[in-house]
Parts: structure tokens; C-alpha cells; sequence
């Protein structure tokens, strides 16, 4: 009884009922909820970054209607088909792999789809596709944390037995709930631990942002190792059923498969874009406003007039032997 009483509680509802005068009734479910509150924070969190880089203020809006429907979608293909065994068997009904309100929504999906979206919508709107990842990157974390609280209402995804005092509280009555454990078991609330995970990333992320200038999708590699790290841990102690593969769950595998992802773009890219980003639009596709060309940090301005005095170095360099030797210093002096 005491590790019950230091122990976490699930929540006692999961969803609740809108009736619309006898004639329909249309249920909420709180893990949706979280999803979209999480959708909302992210958009305005990016939004506000891409604008201080000097891009139009809701431009954002432009690329999310692709990239939030596209990572929907491939959260789900993605859930399907590393659990294989629920929706393809003899007799089962195929159109339950659309069922997305059943739950079954895989984060490695939704940012494969997601990522596809957002080029997409970064075409059409001219904006580079690398500018609008590093200023979605923390925003994701933020986005996931808020996300994790939907597992804690649906009383799903928690880890091994624990008698920690911060233990899970399960019913016994619950689909996973393990055979053979006694009632009252505790488990680890790995939700709580990838929450805290992914906002204490997303103070890691600000920082070596600022510290090491982090531009052309280098922001977003810190945030693909990040995240891989934690939940290449977490998802190691989740009994939840999962595909195995060589001994490890799937997600495991995908985990380190971001990892691996996250390192190649920071080296490429420190070594094709080692100077300052020049604008948050593709060339021929820039607007014009009274913020335009604004960067992530007012610091970021001193470096800027470093880039111009060595572009102006650069053009010393390269004018005709046959020009005045003053025609040019005097103006700099």
C-alpha cells in the first residue's frame, strides 16, 4: 500500500462524449487532444523562429498543411507495417488499417511523412527546405512531449515492473497488462520519462544552437541524435508487443537509425555550409518585409559584418591590376 501511495495514478478517463441535441454524438479523446495541442505549440514555436530569420510571419502555415496531413499518414503506414501481426492474418478486415481513432500512431513515421510534406510545402513557398528543419527541430521535441501525454490517458506504453516510488499505476484489467504479475504491480512511466527527455532536449538544442551557430539543417541533426538516444533507451524497456529484428525492437532500430541520420547531416553540411545562411528563401523567392532578414540571435549581427568585410576583402583581391591603388582604400578607411 505504501508504493501505491507514492506511485503514479493513470487517469480515470480517456476520452468524454459531445451530444449534439439527440441527433449525433461525437467523442473526444484526450490522446487526440494532446496531439493537437502539441501540433498547435509546434507551429507557433516554429513559426516565430523562421520569422526572426527574416521569413514571412505565418509563411509556416503554407508548409504544414502539408507536412501535419503527410505525417499523419505515414505515422500510421509506419505503425502497420512493423506490426504486421494486428492487421494482416486470415480473415482479418484489411480497413482496420485505417482505423487511425484505434490508436496506433509510430513517431519514426510521422517524421518520414512529415519531412516529405515539408519539402513539399517549402517548394511552394520558396522557402529552403533546411532552414524551415532547424526552426521546426526544437519545436518537434516540444510537439512529442506534449504528444506523450496522450499514452498517460490511454494507460499504454509503460515499462518494466518497477517499485520505484514515481511507479506507473495499471489496471490489471488492461489488453497489455502483463500474465502472470500480481495486481498492483507497478511500471515505469516511460511517457514521463520521454517527456522530460524531450524538453530537456529542446534546452540542449537552444544552446549549442547559439553556441556553434547552427544553420543548413545542422539543428536538425541535434535534434535526430537526441532523440534517438532517449528512445533507443526508453523503447528498450517498454513491453508493449514489437517486432524483433536480430534481438531488438524495430523502433530501437530506428532510433539508431536517427542517430546515424543526425550525424551524416551535421558533418555534410558543416562541410558544404561552413558561412552564415544567406536567406530563409530559395534565390528568386524572397520577400520584402520590415523584419526580412532578421537572424535567430541579435549576436548574429556582428557576424554578419564579419561575412561582408571578408566578402570585401575577397573583392580587393580580385580587382584589375590595372586600378588605382587608392581607389578603393580610401572609401574603407
Amino acid at each position: 500500500m505504501s508504493l501505491l501511495n507514492a506511485s503514479i495514478p493513470s487517469p480515470e478517463w480517456s476520452f468524454f462524449d459531445l451530444h449534439f441535441f439527440d441527433l449525433a454524438t461525437f467523442r473526444i479523446h484526450a490522446y487526440a487532444l494532446c496531439i493537437l495541442a502539441g501540433i498547435i505549440l509546434a507551429t507557433i514555436i516554429t513559426s516565430r523562429r523562421l520569422t526572426k530569420r527574416g521569413a514571412e510571419p505565418g509563411v509556416v502555415l503554407d508548409i504544414i498543411l502539408w507536412a501535419v496531413p503527410l505525417g499523419i499518414v505515414g505515422a500510421r503506414i509506419y505503425h502497420v507495417l512493423t506490426h504486421p501481426g494486428d492487421y494482416f492474418f486470415e480473415g482479418a478486415d484489411l480497413l482496420r488499417t485505417l482505423y487511425i481513432w484505434e490508436g496506433g500512431n509510430a513517431i519514426f513515421g510521422s517524421l518520414i511523412g512529415g519531412a516529405v510534406g515539408a519539402y513539399i510545402g517549402c517548394r511552394l513557398a520558396g522557402i529552403r527546405f533546411w532552414t524551415f528543419a532547424d526552426a521546426v527541430a526544437p519545436a518537434l521535441l516540444v510537439a512529442q512531449a506534449t504528444g506523450r501525454l496522450g499514452n498517460w490517458f490511454n494507460h499504454e506504453l509503460y515499462g518494466l515492473p518497477t517499485t520505484l516510488p514515481w511507479g506507473l499505476e495499471i489496471e490489471s484489467s488492461n489488453p497489455a497488462f502483463p500474465v502472470g504479475l500480481p495486481d498492483g504491480t507497478l511500471f515505469h512511466p516511460t511517457f514521463l520519462y520521454e517527456i522530460i527527455w524531450n524538453l530537456l532536449g529542446v534546452a540542449v538544442i537552444l544552446y549549442l544552437e547559439r553556441k556553434f551557430r547552427l544553420r543548413f539543417g545542422q539543428t536538425l541533426g541535434v535534434y535526430l541524435i537526441w532523440y534517438g538516444l532517449g528512445r533507443s533507451f526508453f523503447e528498450s524497456i517498454r513491453i508493449d508487443p514489437s517486432e524483433i529484428y536480430f534481438g531488438i525492437r524495430t523502433n530501437v532500430w530506428a532510433a539508431l537509425a536517427a542517430i546515424a541520420v543526425g550525424l551524416v547531416i551535421i558533418l555534410v553540411q558543416r562541410h558544404r555550409h561552413p558561412g552564415l545562411e544567406p536567406s530563409p528563401y530559395v534565390p528568386g523567392r524572397e520577400w520584402i518585409g520590415p523584419d526580412a532578414g532578421v537572424e535567430l540571435e541579435d549576436s548574429d549581427s556582428d557576424l554578419d559584418q564579419s561575412f561582408a568585410d571578408q566578402s570585401d576583402e575577397a573583392d580587393e583581391r580580385t580587382e584589375s591590376p590595372e586600378a588605382p591603388a587608392t581607389s578603393t582604400s580610401a572609401s574603407r578607411l
